[in-house]
């Protein structure tokens, strides 16, 4: 695997990406997408079944296996599974997901009359939980504020973004950001260490409101870079 220098992008080429919670709307547009870029997606999921059935209806270089499975088998791996079994999942994975770059993009909110809002995360954000969780792997936050209808939608060629990339890790956080240029239209622009994860995680409920508000698929663009 090559990794970048100040002026090198490392190459992603060939990697397989594994989805967990991939048959949620955020895992399968990012199996499509990344599919789509010519990479081999295992999407990842508690039943087998509808693993390979979410597999099916992308079709184009992906594949459906339980997440244990999906994790063992893939060169990188996204995290794209619900708040509520994030921890219980990664814990039990832990062994499958050792010496692999781990991708979260979970978003810890919750929802009431008011709209959404940012739950409290003991270790701080999704992604520091993820850390804590698996000491083998090199965890990397990052596809956060990319809306799954855009990804979704066979009639968007390009999506106009940047997606923040966060991590300990300087070599996986610059993998996770050449990573994220294979989606036509998008940046991966690094945005600090994991520590600082929990505002990036939060900010999606300001673009939850956005969206609501002006019904729109609202995501960040980063200035003078």
């Amino acid at each position: 695997m090559q990794f970048m220098t100040e002026r090198e992008t490392p190459s992603v080429d060939g990697l397989v990406i594994g989805i967990l919670g991939g048959t949620g709307d955020q895992g399968r547009g990012l199996a499509r997408r990344f599919a789509l870029a010519g990479h081999p997606v295992i999407i990842g999921s508690r039943s087998h079944e509808r693993a390979h059935a979410a597999a099916q209806e992308i079709g184009n270089h992906v594949r459906g296996l339980a997440n244990a499975d999906a994790a063992r088998e893939a060169s990188v791996v996204i995290a794209a599974v619900p708040w509520e079994g994030h921890g219980e999942l990664l814990a039990r994975l832990a062994a499958e997901l050792a010496g692999k770059i781990v991708v979260d993009c979970v978003n810890p909110l919750g929802f009431d009359q008011r709209g959404a809002y940012p739950l409290k995360v003991a270790e701080g954000s999704a992604a520091e939980q993820a850390a804590a969780l698996l000491p083998g792997s090199k965890v990397v936050a990052a596809f956060h504020h990319v809306s799954a209808i855009l990804l979704l939608d066979p009639e968007i060629d390009t999506i106009d973004l940047d997606v923040l990339v966060l991590g300990d890790d300087r070599q996986a956080t610059d993998l996770v950001q050449a990573l994220a240029a294979r989606i036509p239209g998008v940046r991966g622009i690094y945005a600090g260490r994991l520590r600082n994860c929990g505002q990036v995680e939060a900010l999606t409920a300001n673009l939850v409101s956005i969206n609501r508000r002006y019904k729109a698929y609202a995501g960040l663009r980063i200035t003078d870079i």
